[in-house]
């Protein structure tokens, strides 16, 4: 009985690398630890790859192995430095276009300039749709991202694009620490905007939503107007796409507690944590902070209420079922 474990095991271990036949997976330096954990969770060795710099600072990229005839998948956020590292990625899709790659898939976990996806103001530029620009011409076949700051910025491609969801990862933290259980808990989103990921995350953890009404006359200021829904009493969870320098989320923790709030814990996809964003955070009301390591940070003594949760296994799923040529849609049922 034991010998026919060890052997179906061993066949089943040979047929998942055999799938992943004429993939290679490379990292960039933007976040080379998650491009580790994503190759672990696909079973593969991470592609060699050089990156240096000339004197005037000038990128310099080397594949240090064949990539012609695969499907190459290359992950790259473009956080900050953000110029340093969405120059990076460019520079790495025109290597591998110009190796001869089958077709180049960038899992972009962060997508930066993404804020910038409409015009506000005369004279003002479309970033996101500049930065989709950029990657097609260099060479890109499909792409990958987490989150998405506006969900139309996937129109902005002439090729495909899988939207990953963070949410799913966050709402199964809360699950498991048995939130879905409890009554008085309530999922708040932190402007109009972010309405329907507050209500998937409410359906997931089986309470009641409310939404904070604001107004931003400046870039990175906030001002709440009003708060729609009951909350007083009760433990709120607060979910929106990135905290960047933590204003909003802590200016909207603030008028919750304000008004009655018993606890508020934020959760967010992408951290940026800009400026002092990460001592705001910790010195203000919010009880937890929980984002996924799209972007590197990591919980420590100097933040110690940051919890960090993969996105490894996610991103690995995906790129397997690009690879195969499944439903990528499939890792989101019942998520919107």
């Amino acid at each position: 009985m034991g010998s026919t474990l060890a052997q179906n095991q061993k066949i089943g271990k040979l047929l998942k690398e055999r799938s992943l036949d004429g993939m290679k997976l490379f990292s960039g330096n933007a976040h080379p630890e998650l491009g580790k954990r994503v190759a672990a969770e696909l079973g593969v060795e991470l592609g060699k790859l050089t990156t240096t710099k000339f004197a005037d600072g000038e990128i310099r990229i080397m594949i240090e192995e064949s990539a012609r005839g695969n499907e190459i998948f290359i992950l790259q956020p473009t956080c900050n430095p953000t110029n340093d590292n969405a120059m990076e990625l460019f520079i790495m899709l025109d290597a591998f276009r110009r190796a001869s790659a089958r077709r180049i898939t960038v899992v972009m976990p962060y997508y930066g300039y993404a804020r910038q996806d409409k015009k506000i103001k005369p004279r003002e530029p479309i970033t996101a749709r500049l930065i989709a620009n950029f990657l097609e011409a260099s060479g890109a076949d499909r792409i990958v991202a987490i989150d998405l700051h506006a969900e139309q910025i996937q129109g902005f491609f002439n090729v495909p694009v899988d939207h990953l969801y963070g949410g799913p990862i966050l709402g199964q933290y809360f699950v498991d620490r048995g939130f879905h259980e409890q009554e008085d808990i309530v999922v708040v989103s932190p402007d109009v905007a972010g309405v329907s990921r507050a209500k998937s995350l409410a359906e997931m953890l089986r309470c009641p939503f409310v939404v904070i009404a604001k107004r931003r006359p400046a870039p990175n200021v906030v001002e709440v107007v009003e708060i729609v829904g009951d909350f007083v009493g009760k433990k709120c969870v607060m979910i929106d796409d990135m905290i960047d320098t933590g204003g909003s989320i802590i200016m909207g923790a603030q008028a919750l507690m304000d008004r009655g709030a018993r606890e508020v814990i934020a959760c967010s996809t992408h951290a940026v944590f800009s400026k002092d964003a990460r001592t705001r955070l910790q010195d203000s009301c919010l009880s937890e902070i929980v984002v996924l390591d799209t972007i590197p940070n990591q919980a420590g003594e100097d933040f110690p209420k940051l919890t960090v949760l993969p996105s490894a296994p996610l991103i690995a799923d995906a790129i397997r079922r690009i690879h195969l040529n499944e439903s990528v849609s499939e890792l989101f049922h019942g998520w919107r």
